[in-house]
């Protein structure tokens, strides 16, 4: 295929200090891809984003390169993150049909890769989940299903278990291209633009080599960026604090009248605690207002969209006439 024309897939893995693990990743996704391409696929490209690596991981994809035309290399300047990666990746993807996302340390299957596609033919986004992974530590299982519980609480509609190995179709990665979020979380904010979506099950598979790039504080890290880039319900909570806060200072307020009333207080009690609950409920107030004045504000600078057209029964007809 020229490289003037886009192929048909695209296939983004972002990679950083992957030296050990890119030779047999390249060895298993390889095959796949070009059984697929034999079966009809019209073309694809491997797109690796280099994340800053500081290991031999360079050296390793540019000599992988020389046998592997479908074999992109896009390196960052800095390491800037395993979503930012992914980010990257697919801004510069030029898959026409759609791009799939996987990382590069086997734990998500190449072979899992078709069943993706044949998914894919009649839905949008199809997401991978992981139904078995008892090669993970008992502390990433607990803690990762902690993570999807909170995350669906407040709100988010990621299928449990779906991490970053999954099929968009080219539009949703339009979408989420026109988005202006810094620190978005795919996982997350595919899901939220309402998609039509599918799910294939799979057993994650051991890490190839290396060791994990997602140690305890970069988990906790994602999952900061996850709650507070998905959902405004931190900031709603704020505000209940401070409208509660402003209930119970006023009943305070009131108590302190009502005594002073039937003469059960000592002078200057009565005045203090008025000035006291009274300022302290006109903060908590404008706490409350301030926190949804900026949930307003925030939704607004994500600019996601408020609702995507699948179709239109006049631009269809026009279409056909």
């Amino acid at each position: 295929m020229s490289p003037d024309v886009p192929p048909a897939l695209s296939v983004v893995v972002p990679a950083f200090d992957e030296a050990e693990v890119l030779p047999e990743f390249a060895r298993r996704l390889r095959p796949v891809l070009d059984e697929l391409t034999g079966q009809g696929l019209d073309g694809y490209e491997v797109l690796v984003v280099d994340d800053g690596s500081t290991d031999a991981t360079p050296v390793v994809l540019a000599r992988l390169r020389r046998d592997w035309p479908q074999l992109r290399v896009v390196r960052l300047r800095a390491n800037a993150g395993h979503q930012a990666a992914l980010s990257a990746g697919l801004a510069r993807a030029r898959g026409r049909d759609g791009v799939v996302t996987m990382d590069a340390d086997l734990q998500d299957p190449p072979e899992v890769l078709p069943r993706l596609l044949a998914a894919g033919a009649a839905h949008d986004v199809v997401y991978a989940v992981r139904e078995d992974r008892s090669v993970d530590s008992a502390l990433k299982r607990v803690t990762a299903a902690a993570f999807y519980r909170l995350v669906r609480a407040l709100g988010g509609r990621a299928p449990e278990q779906a991490g970053d190995y999954r099929y968009t179709g080219r539009v949703v990665v339009d979408t989420v291209l026109q988005l202006p979020e810094a620190h978005r979380v795919l996982r997350l904010v595919i899901p939220d633009l309402g998609f039509t979506s599918t799910t294939v099950g799979y057993v994650r598979g051991a890490r190839g080599a290396g060791r994990t790039k997602y140690p305890l504080t970069r988990m906790l890290r994602l999952s900061l960026d996850a709650i507070t880039g998905s959902s405004t319900a931190p900031l709603r909570l704020a505000s209940l604090f401070g409208l509660g806060g402003a209930l119970l200072t006023s009943l305070l307020l009131l108590y302190a009248l009502v005594s002073f009333a039937v003469g059960s207080t000592v002078p200057g009690w009565t005045s203090t605690l008025a000035v006291v609950a009274g300022a302290g409920t006109l903060q908590l107030l404008c706490l409350g207002v301030l926190g949804e004045y900026v949930g307003r504000l925030y939704v607004q600078l994500q600019n996601r969209p408020t609702y995507l057209v699948a179709a239109d029964s006049l631009e269809d007809g026009q279409t056909r006439t």
